[in-house]
């Protein structure tokens, strides 16, 4: 049995709906609790125009990269978001400090049924791919947050190459739990 082709490539401008049909399922998954930053409810209530300014941006932009692993079929299996971060730039989390031009990845989601087939790891390589291309600013280091409490996440994470930067920060909202920031630096 042969292993399905999944690309992965640039959200589209007018794919907003879809992008938007994603993000709403992964706040549906079970470990949306501690893999995202905001609830389904919050998401959902957020008019069309929101999802399509997102959209454009990620699609377009240089500030902003949305990936999707598309299958043959076109369904969409996997997304990761990379957000460019610049110095004295505000950073993801509260008490959060931007030292170096960075990026950093945000919203890794794959669905169910493309979990354990590589796709995680194809969607981080090419957002620090995306990452490595930019020329302005040049990136020295991919970072991402993961919660102290998703340990499978976080080994996904040290299995593409991420390290622990010794930086935990509270997570909004629940002060007692900590994101913990992992990086790849530029070689």
């Amino acid at each position: 049995m042969s292993t399905p082709t999944i690309i992965i490539r640039r959200v589209r401008v007018e794919e907003w709906a879809r992008a938007k049909e994603i993000r709403l399922d992964a706040l549906l998954d079970p470990a949306a609790a501690v893999a995202f930053l905001e609830t389904h409810d919050q998401a959902a209530a957020k008019p069309d125009e929101f999802w399509q300014d997102r959209t454009a941006t990620a699609a377009a932009g240089s500030v902003v990269c949305q990936l999707v692993g598309e299958a043959e079929d076109g369904r969409w299996l996997g997304t990761v978001s990379v957000l460019v971060e610049r110095p004295g730039g505000p950073g993801a989390l509260e008490g959060d400090v931007v030292e170096v031009e960075q990026t950093h990845i945000v919203g890794v989601y794959v669905r169910p049924e493309a979990r354990g087939t590589g796709l995680a790891q194809d969607l981080l390589r090419a957002a620090q791919e995306w990452s490595w291309s930019l020329t302005e600013p040049r990136i020295r280091r991919v970072r991402l947050f993961v919660h102290e409490d998703n340990a499978r996440a976080e080994a996904l994470y040290v299995k593409a190459g991420f390290e622990h930067s010794g930086v935990a920060l509270p997570v909004p909202g629940d002060r007692t739990r900590r994101e913990i920031e992992l990086t790849v630096r530029r070689g």
